[in-house]
């Protein structure tokens, strides 16, 4: 086994690398369809969370909230028609930002952790309602918490909490 390559010495790959890396991938699970054209784009990540969530609005209030919904399509469900467990990541991860980026300004900041825990299924064809709060908000963290109810009941599927550090602003 070759040695690992130092950090210093890695390059980003190229857009072509890294679509024939995916495709790859997807080889490897068996999945021998090809991308759809969306996947050449670079803000591919993003439109495949926006593709699934709708209706988002932002409380104006000191403490904001943010919700949306979430229609669970068979883009975003696994093997049991159920709502993909990656789809409630990404879907926690740009709801949770986008409630503490209007908590905390325009700043620049990154996720930290983010920790979910998958209550029930929200199965195929369902409507999901995801609110994000915010817990807590300092000078340099910001912390969310998202849940995902069943439109209909109400029921909790799954709750997520997000932590964003804010990058700090040089002084020179």
């Amino acid at each position: 086994m070759p040695p690992p390559v130092p950090p210093e010495e890695r390059r980003k790959p190229s857009p072509e690398e890294s679509l024939e890396w995916t495709q790859r991938f997807f080889r490897g699970l068996g999945v021998d369809k090809p991308l759809p054209a969306s996947a050449d784009r670079p803000d591919a990540y993003s439109a495949l969370v926006r593709g699934i969530i709708s209706s988002a609005a932002v409380s104006a209030s000191p403490n904001p909230r943010v919700t949306c919904t979430l229609a669970v399509s068979t883009s975003a469900t696994n093997a049991y028609n159920t709502l993909h467990g990656g789809a409630v990541a990404a879907v926690a991860e740009a709801v949770g930002m986008a409630c503490a980026r209007a908590a905390a300004g325009d700043k620049e900041m990154f996720l930290g952790e983010l920790s979910t825990a998958y209550l029930s299924a929200a199965r195929l064809n369902s409507q999901v309602e995801v609110e994000a709060r915010i817990l807590r908000k300092g000078r340099s963290v910001v912390v969310t918490t998202v849940e995902f109810r069943l439109k209909d009941t109400k029921k909790l599927c799954y709750t997520s909490r997000a932590t964003f550090y804010v990058m700090p602003v040089a002084s020179l």
